[in-house]
């Protein structure tokens, strides 16, 4: 019997061009800035990628591979925890389609293959929308967004979430 899975999707329009955003993707200096982690790979099909924590302790976090690369308009990468990357069945596909959109650019972040009910797919579907949030955000001010911000109660104070 084989596993079920889900697919989690994010749509949004930011005003760069899709240089900048595949740039943002692929560059480790500038996913540093909006993800504080970076994202580094020579980008080539077949290689290997990794999703390391940017602070002190340079944790990789998540490894996968680069299954298509086409710049500036479509990248598709496996995703897996660093320690599952050599269980080729708990690898994830994550699939950025850029494309220009009049004076911007439509990014659609297509995460599928994940595992339904996973602890993986319950993570992406609170975390794409505040990293490609926060990606949006530096490319349109200059600032980005803090990606690991917690809901505030109605007196000012965080919440903390499960799990945190």
């Amino acid at each position: 019997m084989s596993k079920s899975t889900t697919e989690f999707v994010y749509v949004t329009y930011i005003r760069s061009t899709a240089e900048k955003v595949f740039e943002a993707i692929t560059k480790p200096e500038i996913a540093r800035q909006y993800w504080q982690h970076e994202n580094v790979s020579d980008w080539k099909p077949g290689s290997r990628w990794e999703h390391v924590r940017s602070n002190d302790e340079r944790k990789v976090r998540l490894i996968g591979d680069v299954v298509e690369c086409t710049r500036p308009t479509r990248l598709v990468i496996t995703w897996a925890g660093a320690s599952d990357y050599e269980d080729r069945s708990s690898h994830s596909r994550v699939t950025f389609e850029i494309e220009p959109f009049e004076d911007m650019v439509r990014l659609t972040v297509i995460h599928d293959e994940l595992q339904t009910g996973s602890e993986m797919a319950a993570g992406i579907s609170q975390g794409w929308p505040r990293v490609l949030s926060s990606l949006k955000s530096l490319l349109e001010t200059g600032e980005a967004i803090d990606v690991f911000a917690r809901p505030l109660s109605g007196d000012g104070d965080q919440i903390a979430c499960a799990g945190e």
